[in-house]
């Protein structure tokens, strides 16, 4: 039985991050779905509660090919060989010409079509690099990504990220990672490792943020100066846009700041910045600190009209990070890309290294090659993943790869974007059922993802019931409080804006977890809580 009282709900609100209070928060509910036999509405961690079926069904279809490859040149049944490559891509079509009616197999076939016709690739070469991935059975070569993988999920980057690819800065490398939050360890791990970034320096954040961008810049390995850029627009009627303004970015004119983090579309809010924004965004860099280093966070961009990252418009500076978890529902899968065009800042600044520290990280890397100081920041990010030392072993698990070019195929074959409505519809229909039981009329921004929102109270009470009831909450209310209850009263969960950096008195709701009407319920459940608030506020 758990028994936290208001203090100690306090205290963890104000130490924890918010992913670790909020499983605090699912031990309470859970004890209050047993007591009134209600369910957990847990709309805290953004996990998608949908899966791309069809693309699975063509993986799994595939796989079971490649098995069956694996059978033609030795076979004691429980142990077989591998596939071979000669005429493997005609044993496909035949295959699938036998067993049409296995799922996903007419999907498969388009996939590997095409690879052929589309992309000019090598039948037998483009088959047998998918069919030996999938079983899995030799060591990812080259280790930074297979090389029609690699083709086809660049392609899907360009057609969804909008990455710059016609720049003077060249084509996008494309290193295949377990998920995001892989490629953000390495890339901090590989700032450090090559001196791009040294402890104590002065780095950037776009706020709010996702919480580990601002928990790991204070790890005592990093210890840096954080400077925050804060999206601080509102409206006519005082309504967070989620933008930054030109005053906030100026900031960045200090070349003392070596690097910029940000995360497009945000999270929490998931806005993507709009074009104002990325123009004086632009300018400065480009006008005041030209040599800034840019990690720009892109997993929610799928959710988003006409997106378009900063690797497109800062294309010498940037950093593209992207994850597939959400937009296919594959968070368990781990798949993610990092991404860097062949011209850019961070190889000139490795370049630009003298002196000791030039032979220090000259000899962190001389095991790789004769001539250290040749190697690119890509090939360096993909050594420092394992430690160099194990550079020969680095790379994503090749059936990881081969799930990962299935879903960017399909997303190349979907000329009408059929996937891409479907999944903006969900985030968009639960946004509006939470904002009919919360009364609330926000604008759909056209460079909204939907996939979170970020409820500021403050923002609510000014409009409603003005600053004496505001400052009534702030004086006599902690922020906790309405997580607490709704925890404890509602058996609902979600996240607190403290932890993101965003205003202290909003709460996240993540429009991707729920079947569509538990939106209604926890709108409703909100409303009441606030409701109660200024009874409160009147009597007193």
């Amino acid at each position: 039985m758990i028994n936290y009282t208001r203090e100690e709900i306090e205290i963890m609100y104000n130490r924890l991050s918010p992913f670790e209070f909020k499983n605090e928060l699912i031990e309470i509910a859970n004890q209050t779905c047993e007591e009134k036999n209600i369910p957990l509405l847990d709309a805290g961690r953004g996990n998608p509660n949908w899966t791309c079926s069809s693309v699975r069904e063509a993986f799994f279809t595939f796989g079971h090919f490649a098995v069956t490859e694996t059978r033609l040149n030795w076979d004691l049944g429980n142990l077989s060989g591998m596939p071979q490559k000669k005429g493997i891509a005609d044993r496909f079509f035949k295959y699938i010409e036998k067993h049409e009616d296995m799922p996903g197999a007419y999907l498969a076939k388009s996939i590997i079509s095409y690879g052929i016709n589309e992309m000019d690739f090598d039948a037998d070469d483009f088959v047998f690099e998918l069919a030996d991935g999938i079983i899995g059975d030799n060591y990812p070569l080259p280790d930074r990504m297979l090389p029609h993988i690699e083709k086809i999920v660049h392609d899907y980057l360009v057609q969804e990220m909008k990455y710059n690819t016609d720049d003077e800065c060249g084509d996008i490398q494309v290193f295949a990672v377990e998920g995001a939050t892989a490629a953000m360890c390495y890339i901090f791990d590989s700032l450090m490792a090559n001196e791009l970034l040294r402890r104590g320096d002065k780095i950037a954040i776009m706020t709010p943020i996702f919480t580990p961008y601002l928990e790991i810049p204070h790890l005592p390995r990093y210890n840096f100066e954080v400077v925050n850029i804060n999206s601080d627009t509102v409206d006519s009627k005082g309504v967070h846009t989620w933008q930054y303004s030109r005053k906030e970015l100026e900031k960045l004119k200090d070349k003392n700041i070596k690097a910029l983090f940000v995360v497009n579309p945000n999270n929490p809010a998931s806005i993507g910045m709009d074009s104002e924004t990325c123009n004086n965004l632009i300018d400065i860099v480009k006008t005041y600190n030209n040599d800034l280093m840019i990690i720009s966070d892109d997993v929610y961009g799928t959710f988003v009209n006409n997106f378009s990252s900063l690797m497109a418009k800062l294309p010498y500076n940037t950093i593209g990070v992207y994850s597939y978890s959400k937009y296919f529902g594959v968070t368990g899968w781990r798949l993610g890309t990092f991404a860097v065009h062949e011209k850019n800042v961070f190889d000139k600044k490795i370049k630009e290294l003298k002196g000791e520290l030039k032979k220090s990280v000259d000899k962190r890397y001389s095991d790789m090659s004769l001539n250290p100081s040749a190697l690119s920041f890509m090939e360096r990010v993909v050594a420092d993943s394992r430690l160099v030392a194990l550079n020969h072993t680095a790379g994503l698990s090749t059936p990881q790869q081969v799930q990962m070019a299935f879903f960017s195929a399909f997303a190349l074959i979907d000329k009408v974007d059929a996937y891409k409505k479907l999944n903006m519809s969900i985030c968009r229909r639960r946004q509006k059922f939470l904002f009919e039981a919360l009364d609330i009329d926000y604008p759909n921004l056209d460079n909204s993802a939907s996939y979170y929102f970020q409820f500021d109270i403050d923002e609510w009470g000014m409009i409603n019931h003005g600053k004496d009831f505001v400052d009534f909450l702030h004086k006599t209310i902690n922020p906790s409080d309405i997580l607490y209850r709704l925890a404890k009263e509602y058996a609902v969960v979600l996240l607190g804006g403290n932890g993101f950096a965003a205003p202290k008195w909003s709460i996240r709701v993540s429009l991707a977890n729920l079947e569509d009407e538990y939106y209604i319920n926890i709108g409703n459940a909100i409303k009441e809580i606030l409701e109660s608030y200024v009874s409160l506020w009147k009597k007193q």
